[in-house]
């Protein structure tokens, strides 16, 4: 019978195949500005090491070793994983035979007057038992096979999801980095501001002494100093938190640990970031990889719950040696044995097994509609930050022509002031407009390059892929 049943297994549901990749040739929508030229379009990428690299900041690197090894999310992610991997391994345990020992002692003092006998001892006896009990469930129609199928496809998700925690948390400590720097160039563009309105105001009192200003001249000057000097306490705060969310990132209470003093000019920009094309993204890229792996898992419970409509075969054997000496426990006047065949065939559920299948299958349409979503997601994240990286670095050039322009003026107009051919209003307005071109530029530096980190965590730059 049982090689019988054997013979007979099959694996009911549908066999799971990856979904082919979309038909898409790039990222950007017509109409989009042309990619900048530090993206490189490839047919594949093999990242040669750490994406972070390429930015050539020793702070960077340090800080980023640190978020690896105590990042607590990255900590969650890999002990999720170990436990979907455990729970594969226990559902693979299921399709095996399953063998069990039992041993027993019992105790029982006769109560001989109860039986109708008197005048003799009740006698204590010990009955001393040992055997053993084999199952095997023949799984005629694969439900354990899809189950465990299901449980190592979910081990496959978390898999994936750990990946893509890493490849969030790098990116998050990259970005972190460059906020830091670029508060700091912020402030220092502010309080160069500060700095050029004592000396505006210094240059109007030399104005005064010599008699070529009212006392009141300097009411402007005063006042643009008070405003620039409003402007420090906020990005002082900002400052303060975006060191307090690396120290999160680090795995730190901000008490333990202190940030680097980031700087823009401490990082580079680099020169090529390779983006391989949509077809190849869908096949490196975790959340699609892990909505894949979600997919299996869907398309694998369908098969459970269709098996579940068919009969079932379970085989059991078992054997017990029971005496009471203890010495003939091991005799075979002692044993006993039995072996059992049992046949489970559904009848009538009330439509719950058919219900499961569609539930199943219905589940299975989710899955498919959420993969489709997150590749969709995902192409989308990479056009929008090729086209911010292109706009930023056409409004870092109109930057740099303004800074240069504003600093022109403020030399020709104090020049003028200063040999009394000019008014002070000029000088002024022009003084606050070098502040706005310095702290806007330095605002679209620290854009450029935390764009570019969200490039690489978008097209999937995982290091540990090196060299394969």
């Amino acid at each position: 019978m049982a090689a019988t049943a054997l013979a007979g297994c099959k694996t009911v549901g549908p066999n799971f195949a990856p979904p082919p990749p979309p038909q898409v040739p790039g990222y950007l929508m017509s109409g989009d500005a042309p990619a900048s030229s530090v993206v490189s379009l490839t047919p594949d990428v093999r990242p040669a090491g750490a994406w972070w690299k390429t930015f050539g900041s020793a702070d960077l690197d340090r800080v980023m070793d640190q978020a690896l090894a105590g990042n607590q999310t990255v900590a969650a992610a890999n002990a999720s994983l170990e436990r979907l991997r455990q729970l594969a391994i226990a559902a693979h345990g299921a399709q095996l035979p399953q063998v069990d020992l039992n041993a027993g002692l019992t105790g029982e003092r006769i109560n001989i007057a109860s039986l109708g006998f008197t005048g003799f001892p009740n006698p204590t006896l010990g009955l001393y038992s040992i055997g053993g009990q084999v199952s095997y469930d023949t799984d005629l129609f694969g439900g354990l096979r899809r189950g465990t199928e299901a449980a190592r496809a979910q081990a496959e998700s978390q898999a994936r999801q750990a990946d893509a925690a890493y490849l969030t948390l790098t990116g998050q400590t990259a970005m972190a980095a460059v906020q830091i720097a670029t508060v700091r160039a912020e402030i220092a563009a502010v309080q160069q501001a500060v700095d050029d309105d004592r000396g505006v105001i210094d240059m109007v009192h030399r104005a005064q002494a010599a008699g070529g200003e009212p006392s009141s001249a300097t009411v402007g000057g005063v006042a643009q100093l008070a405003a620039d000097q409003a402007l420090i306490p906020p990005l002082r705060q900002q400052l303060a938190q975006a060191r307090h969310a690396l120290a999160e990132l680090v795995g730190e209470a901000p008490a333990n640990w202190t940030a680097p003093d980031f700087d823009l000019n401490g990082f580079a920009r680099p020169a090529e970031v390779p983006v391989s094309l949509p077809s190849a993204l869908v096949r490196r890229r975790p959340d699609i990889l892990a909505a894949e792996a979600n997919l299996h898992v869907a398309s694998a419970d369908v098969g459970v719950a269709t098996a579940a409509l068919y009969p079932d075969i379970r085989l059991t054997a078992n054997i017990t040696q029971t005496a009471i000496p203890p010495a003939n426990l091991l005799t075979y006047a002692a044993s006993g044995w039995t072996l059992a065949a049992g046949l489970t065939a559904p009848v009538f559920h009330g439509g719950t097994l058919r219900a499961n299948q569609r539930a199943a299958q219905a589940e299975a349409q989710v899955a498919l509609a959420q993969y489709r979503a997150t590749v969709l997601a995902a192409f989308t994240q990479v056009a929008d930050v090729m086209e911010s990286i292109t706009q930023d670095e056409a409004e870092l050039a109109a930057l740099d022509t303004a800074e240069r322009a504003a600093a022109a003026a403020v030399r020709d107009d104090s020049a003028a002031y200063r040999l009394g051919g000019g008014p002070l209003l000029p000088v002024l307005d022009d003084e606050r407009r070098l502040a706005m071109a310095r702290r806007e530029r330095a605002m679209a530096q620290g854009r450029r390059l935390a764009d570019i980190a969200q490039l690489y965590v978008a097209t999937a730059a995982d290091w540990r892929d090196a060299g394969s």
